[in-house]
Protein backbone atom coordinates (compact mmCIF):
# COMPACT_ATOMS: atom_id res chain seq x y z
CA UNK A 1 0.00 0.00 0.00
CA UNK A 2 1.43 3.57 -1.16
CA UNK A 3 1.57 5.99 1.76
CA UNK A 4 1.15 9.16 0.82
CA UNK A 5 3.41 12.15 1.57
CA UNK A 6 3.04 15.05 4.08
CA UNK A 7 1.69 17.20 1.36
CA UNK A 8 -0.56 15.25 -0.04
CA UNK A 9 -2.40 14.32 3.19
CA UNK A 10 -2.65 17.76 4.04
CA UNK A 11 -4.51 18.61 0.72
CA UNK A 12 -6.72 16.15 1.43
CA UNK A 13 -7.82 17.35 4.90
CA UNK A 14 -7.92 20.48 3.53
CA UNK A 15 -10.26 19.22 0.48
CA UNK A 16 -12.69 17.42 3.36
CA UNK A 17 -12.60 20.71 5.48
CA UNK A 18 -13.90 22.32 2.68
CA UNK A 19 -16.75 20.65 2.34
CA UNK A 20 -19.09 20.86 -0.98
CA UNK A 21 -16.92 24.03 -2.21
CA UNK A 22 -15.97 23.40 -5.47
CA UNK A 23 -12.80 24.26 -7.30
CA UNK A 24 -12.51 27.29 -9.92
CA UNK A 25 -9.69 24.13 -11.50
CA UNK A 26 -12.72 22.01 -12.12
CA UNK A 27 -15.16 22.58 -15.13
CA UNK A 28 -17.02 20.69 -17.45
CA UNK A 29 -16.04 21.70 -21.25
CA UNK A 30 -19.55 21.57 -23.23
CA UNK A 31 -19.03 21.68 -27.29
CA UNK A 32 -19.07 23.97 -29.57
CA UNK A 33 -21.66 23.70 -31.41
CA UNK A 34 -23.75 23.03 -28.23
CA UNK A 35 -22.76 26.58 -27.09
CA UNK A 36 -23.17 28.46 -30.00
CA UNK A 37 -26.77 26.19 -30.67
CA UNK A 38 -28.06 26.70 -27.19
CA UNK A 39 -27.20 30.15 -27.13
CA UNK A 40 -28.48 31.11 -30.74
CA UNK A 41 -31.50 29.70 -29.80
CA UNK A 42 -31.85 31.43 -26.48
CA UNK A 43 -31.09 34.66 -29.03
CA UNK A 44 -33.80 33.79 -31.20
CA UNK A 45 -36.73 33.13 -28.35
CA UNK A 46 -35.95 36.41 -26.57
CA UNK A 47 -36.58 38.48 -29.63
CA UNK A 48 -39.68 36.55 -30.99
CA UNK A 49 -41.18 37.50 -27.71
CA UNK A 50 -39.52 40.62 -26.02
CA UNK A 51 -38.61 43.16 -29.00
CA UNK A 52 -41.49 45.24 -28.18
CA UNK A 53 -40.24 45.51 -24.58
CA UNK A 54 -36.79 46.50 -25.40
CA UNK A 55 -38.27 49.48 -27.96
CA UNK A 56 -40.79 50.47 -24.62
CA UNK A 57 -37.49 50.81 -22.49
CA UNK A 58 -35.40 52.26 -24.82
CA UNK A 59 -38.20 55.23 -25.41
CA UNK A 60 -38.49 55.63 -21.94
CA UNK A 61 -34.85 56.03 -20.92
CA UNK A 62 -33.96 58.37 -24.02
CA UNK A 63 -37.17 60.78 -23.55
CA UNK A 64 -35.99 63.79 -21.28
CA UNK A 65 -38.02 65.36 -18.68
CA UNK A 66 -41.00 64.16 -16.62
CA UNK A 67 -43.84 62.05 -17.54
CA UNK A 68 -47.00 63.62 -15.54
CA UNK A 69 -49.76 61.72 -17.15
CA UNK A 70 -51.05 58.23 -18.70
CA UNK A 71 -51.46 60.48 -22.33
CA UNK A 72 -47.64 61.71 -22.10
CA UNK A 73 -46.68 58.16 -21.23
CA UNK A 74 -48.97 56.83 -24.50
CA UNK A 75 -47.56 59.37 -26.60
CA UNK A 76 -43.63 58.73 -25.10
CA UNK A 77 -43.94 54.86 -25.64
CA UNK A 78 -46.36 55.08 -29.14
CA UNK A 79 -45.27 58.38 -30.70
CA UNK A 80 -47.07 58.82 -33.94
CA UNK A 81 -49.24 56.09 -33.62
CA UNK A 82 -50.17 57.12 -30.11
CA UNK A 83 -53.93 57.34 -31.41
CA UNK A 84 -53.84 54.29 -33.26
CA UNK A 85 -55.65 50.99 -32.18
CA UNK A 86 -54.26 48.59 -29.91
CA UNK A 87 -52.76 46.49 -33.03
CA UNK A 88 -51.52 49.88 -34.94
CA UNK A 89 -49.67 50.86 -31.64
CA UNK A 90 -48.15 47.17 -31.24
CA UNK A 91 -47.15 46.82 -34.12
CA UNK A 92 -45.17 50.62 -33.73
CA UNK A 93 -42.93 48.73 -31.21
CA UNK A 94 -41.18 46.66 -34.02
CA UNK A 95 -38.81 49.44 -35.34
CA UNK A 96 -35.67 47.90 -36.67
CA UNK A 97 -35.99 44.80 -36.14
CA UNK A 98 -33.72 43.60 -39.17
CA UNK A 99 -31.31 45.37 -36.97
CA UNK A 100 -32.75 43.94 -33.76
CA UNK A 101 -32.43 40.19 -34.72
CA UNK A 102 -29.26 40.67 -36.71
CA UNK A 103 -27.58 42.00 -33.09
CA UNK A 104 -29.80 40.05 -30.76
CA UNK A 105 -29.01 37.20 -32.14
CA UNK A 106 -25.23 37.81 -32.60
CA UNK A 107 -24.87 39.52 -29.08
CA UNK A 108 -26.71 36.36 -27.79
CA UNK A 109 -24.33 33.67 -29.29
CA UNK A 110 -21.35 36.06 -28.29
CA UNK A 111 -22.28 36.65 -24.58
CA UNK A 112 -23.57 33.28 -23.98
CA UNK A 113 -21.77 30.96 -26.02
CA UNK A 114 -18.79 32.69 -25.76
CA UNK A 115 -18.06 33.12 -21.74
CA UNK A 116 -17.52 29.20 -21.51
CA UNK A 117 -14.21 29.74 -23.67
CA UNK A 118 -12.91 32.42 -21.40
CA UNK A 119 -13.91 30.37 -18.38
CA UNK A 120 -12.15 27.30 -19.70
CA UNK A 121 -9.26 29.16 -20.27
CA UNK A 122 -9.06 31.14 -16.85
CA UNK A 123 -9.89 27.86 -15.11
CA UNK A 124 -6.93 25.95 -17.68
CA UNK A 125 -4.29 28.99 -16.83
CA UNK A 126 -5.92 30.65 -13.55
CA UNK A 127 -8.14 28.55 -11.63
CA UNK A 128 -5.34 27.50 -8.59
CA UNK A 129 -5.06 31.67 -8.39
CA UNK A 130 -8.61 32.25 -7.51
CA UNK A 131 -8.74 29.43 -5.11
CA UNK A 132 -5.66 30.69 -3.17
CA UNK A 133 -7.18 34.67 -3.71
CA UNK A 134 -11.03 33.81 -2.65
CA UNK A 135 -10.79 30.59 -1.50
CA UNK A 136 -13.00 27.49 -3.07
CA UNK A 137 -16.46 28.20 -3.67
CA UNK A 138 -15.66 32.05 -3.94
CA UNK A 139 -12.99 31.69 -6.45
CA UNK A 140 -15.27 29.75 -8.50
CA UNK A 141 -17.60 32.07 -8.86
CA UNK A 142 -15.57 35.11 -9.41
CA UNK A 143 -14.06 33.36 -11.77
CA UNK A 144 -17.30 33.06 -13.77
CA UNK A 145 -17.71 36.59 -13.29
CA UNK A 146 -14.52 37.80 -14.55
CA UNK A 147 -15.29 35.34 -17.92
CA UNK A 148 -18.85 37.09 -18.27
CA UNK A 149 -17.23 40.70 -17.81
CA UNK A 150 -13.89 40.12 -20.65
CA UNK A 151 -16.95 39.27 -22.80
CA UNK A 152 -18.97 41.47 -22.26
CA UNK A 153 -16.24 44.46 -22.89
CA UNK A 154 -15.37 42.60 -26.38
CA UNK A 155 -19.02 42.95 -27.03
CA UNK A 156 -18.45 46.55 -28.37
CA UNK A 157 -17.16 44.58 -32.07
CA UNK A 158 -20.75 44.33 -32.54
CA UNK A 159 -21.80 48.30 -31.05
CA UNK A 160 -23.00 49.23 -35.20
CA UNK A 161 -26.06 46.86 -34.86
CA UNK A 162 -27.11 48.08 -31.49
CA UNK A 163 -26.64 51.67 -32.92
CA UNK A 164 -28.70 50.94 -35.53
CA UNK A 165 -31.69 49.43 -33.59
CA UNK A 166 -31.41 52.05 -31.20
CA UNK A 167 -31.70 54.66 -33.46
CA UNK A 168 -34.49 52.72 -35.74
CA UNK A 169 -36.52 52.52 -32.06
CA UNK A 170 -35.80 55.89 -30.74
CA UNK A 171 -34.40 58.20 -33.65
CA UNK A 172 -36.26 56.89 -36.96
CA UNK A 173 -35.66 60.32 -38.70
CA UNK A 174 -31.52 59.91 -38.38
CA UNK A 175 -32.16 57.77 -41.55
CA UNK A 176 -33.35 59.89 -43.95
CA UNK A 177 -34.59 57.19 -46.22
CA UNK A 178 -31.00 55.71 -46.33
CA UNK A 179 -30.43 51.95 -46.62
CA UNK A 180 -27.79 50.39 -44.60
CA UNK A 181 -25.02 50.21 -46.84
CA UNK A 182 -25.23 53.68 -47.33
CA UNK A 183 -25.08 54.91 -43.34
CA UNK A 184 -22.02 52.45 -43.03
CA UNK A 185 -20.56 54.17 -46.37
CA UNK A 186 -21.35 57.52 -44.14
CA UNK A 187 -21.08 56.88 -40.95
CA UNK A 188 -17.92 54.80 -40.97
CA UNK A 189 -16.24 54.10 -37.76
CA UNK A 190 -18.84 57.18 -36.23
CA UNK A 191 -20.81 54.21 -35.80
CA UNK A 192 -18.78 52.93 -32.93
CA UNK A 193 -19.78 56.59 -30.84
CA UNK A 194 -20.08 55.52 -27.41
CA UNK A 195 -17.63 52.55 -27.30
CA UNK A 196 -16.01 53.70 -24.35
CA UNK A 197 -19.46 54.15 -22.65
CA UNK A 198 -20.68 50.57 -23.68
CA UNK A 199 -17.39 48.86 -22.33
CA UNK A 200 -17.63 50.69 -18.97
CA UNK A 201 -21.36 49.43 -18.72
CA UNK A 202 -20.58 45.77 -19.90
CA UNK A 203 -17.72 45.21 -18.00
CA UNK A 204 -19.73 45.39 -14.90
CA UNK A 205 -23.19 44.32 -16.15
CA UNK A 206 -21.65 40.91 -17.13
CA UNK A 207 -19.52 40.74 -14.43
CA UNK A 208 -22.66 40.48 -12.37
CA UNK A 209 -25.04 38.66 -14.84
CA UNK A 210 -23.09 35.55 -14.66
CA UNK A 211 -21.26 35.83 -11.31
CA UNK A 212 -24.33 36.43 -9.81
CA UNK A 213 -26.06 33.35 -11.20
CA UNK A 214 -22.70 31.22 -10.19
CA UNK A 215 -22.90 32.43 -6.53
CA UNK A 216 -26.33 31.25 -6.65
CA UNK A 217 -25.64 28.25 -7.49
CA UNK A 218 -22.68 27.88 -5.19
CA UNK A 219 -24.00 29.14 -2.54
CA UNK A 220 -27.62 28.66 -2.76
CA UNK A 221 -27.67 25.04 -4.38
CA UNK A 222 -24.18 23.89 -3.43
CA UNK A 223 -23.72 22.55 -6.74
CA UNK A 224 -19.97 21.74 -7.57
CA UNK A 225 -21.01 21.35 -11.46
CA UNK A 226 -23.29 23.71 -12.73
CA UNK A 227 -24.12 22.13 -15.51
CA UNK A 228 -26.10 20.15 -13.42
CA UNK A 229 -28.33 22.39 -12.62
CA UNK A 230 -32.41 21.75 -13.05
CA UNK A 231 -34.25 24.26 -14.69
CA UNK A 232 -35.61 25.40 -11.89
CA UNK A 233 -32.38 26.05 -10.30
CA UNK A 234 -31.17 27.69 -13.30
CA UNK A 235 -34.62 29.73 -13.40
CA UNK A 236 -33.42 31.08 -10.05
CA UNK A 237 -29.76 31.46 -10.88
CA UNK A 238 -30.70 33.71 -13.54
CA UNK A 239 -32.97 35.99 -11.47
CA UNK A 240 -30.44 36.85 -9.18
CA UNK A 241 -28.01 37.00 -12.19
CA UNK A 242 -30.27 39.49 -14.11
CA UNK A 243 -31.46 41.48 -11.10
CA UNK A 244 -27.86 42.41 -10.00
CA UNK A 245 -26.77 43.16 -13.69
CA UNK A 246 -29.53 45.33 -14.73
CA UNK A 247 -28.63 47.62 -11.31
CA UNK A 248 -25.01 48.02 -11.40
CA UNK A 249 -24.98 48.87 -15.03
CA UNK A 250 -28.52 51.29 -15.06
CA UNK A 251 -26.77 54.65 -14.76
CA UNK A 252 -24.12 53.37 -17.78
CA UNK A 253 -26.65 52.24 -19.96
CA UNK A 254 -29.11 55.34 -19.96
CA UNK A 255 -25.55 57.37 -20.79
CA UNK A 256 -24.96 54.84 -23.77
CA UNK A 257 -28.46 54.63 -25.14
CA UNK A 258 -28.29 58.65 -25.07
CA UNK A 259 -24.88 59.09 -26.59
CA UNK A 260 -26.76 56.48 -29.38
CA UNK A 261 -29.66 57.85 -30.13
CA UNK A 262 -28.72 61.25 -31.34
CA UNK A 263 -29.04 61.87 -34.86
CA UNK A 264 -25.23 61.54 -37.47
CA UNK A 265 -24.68 64.81 -37.81
CA UNK A 266 -25.14 66.45 -34.16
CA UNK A 267 -23.27 63.52 -31.70
CA UNK A 268 -22.66 64.39 -28.16
CA UNK A 269 -19.96 63.19 -25.51
CA UNK A 270 -21.12 61.15 -22.61
CA UNK A 271 -19.82 63.79 -20.16
CA UNK A 272 -21.92 66.42 -21.49
CA UNK A 273 -24.56 64.24 -21.51
CA UNK A 274 -23.80 63.54 -17.55
CA UNK A 275 -23.54 67.14 -17.05
CA UNK A 276 -26.80 68.30 -18.99
CA UNK A 277 -28.73 65.39 -16.47
CA UNK A 278 -27.32 66.32 -13.86
CA UNK A 279 -28.21 69.95 -14.18
CA UNK A 280 -31.50 70.01 -16.03
CA UNK A 281 -33.08 66.22 -14.49
CA UNK A 282 -31.02 65.22 -11.37
CA UNK A 283 -29.52 62.04 -9.98
CA UNK A 284 -32.52 60.01 -10.48
CA UNK A 285 -32.13 60.70 -13.97
CA UNK A 286 -29.44 58.31 -14.03
CA UNK A 287 -31.65 55.45 -13.00
CA UNK A 288 -34.69 56.38 -15.58
CA UNK A 289 -36.43 53.22 -16.77
CA UNK A 290 -34.77 51.08 -14.45
CA UNK A 291 -38.04 49.71 -12.57
CA UNK A 292 -39.51 49.23 -16.33
CA UNK A 293 -36.26 47.57 -17.19
CA UNK A 294 -36.63 45.29 -13.78
CA UNK A 295 -40.19 44.61 -14.30
CA UNK A 296 -39.74 44.08 -18.21
CA UNK A 297 -36.64 43.99 -19.53
CA UNK A 298 -35.65 41.79 -16.43
CA UNK A 299 -37.70 39.10 -17.90
CA UNK A 300 -35.93 39.00 -20.72
CA UNK A 301 -32.81 38.88 -19.56
CA UNK A 302 -34.14 36.54 -17.28
CA UNK A 303 -35.20 34.00 -20.17
CA UNK A 304 -32.79 34.25 -22.79
CA UNK A 305 -30.17 33.56 -19.92
CA UNK A 306 -32.37 31.39 -18.39
CA UNK A 307 -32.79 29.08 -21.87
CA UNK A 308 -29.29 29.23 -22.70
CA UNK A 309 -27.74 27.49 -19.21
CA UNK A 310 -30.82 25.21 -19.59
CA UNK A 311 -30.16 24.39 -23.77
CA UNK A 312 -26.17 24.40 -23.61
CA UNK A 313 -26.06 21.65 -20.99
CA UNK A 314 -29.06 19.57 -22.63
CA UNK A 315 -27.28 20.10 -26.87
CA UNK A 316 -24.34 19.11 -25.23
CA UNK A 317 -25.56 15.59 -24.13
CA UNK A 318 -27.29 15.46 -27.18
CA UNK A 319 -24.03 15.32 -29.41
Amino acid sequence: MTVPSASEAAAKVANAAAGTKSSAKEFKKESTAARFLGAGTAGIAELMIFHPVDTTAKRLMSHQGKISSASQLNQVIFRDSAQASVGGRFFSLFPGLGYAAAYKILQRVYKYGGQPFARDYLAKNHGDSFDRTFGKGNGKAIMHATAGSLVGIGEIVLLPLDVLKIKRQTNPDAFRGRGLFKIIADEGFGLYRGWGWTAARNAPGSFALFGGSAAAKEYFYKLSDYNAATWGQNFVASIAGASASLIVSAPLDVIKTRIQNRNFENPESGFRIISKMMKNEGPSSFFKGLTPKLLMTGPKLVFSFWLAQTLIPAFNKMM
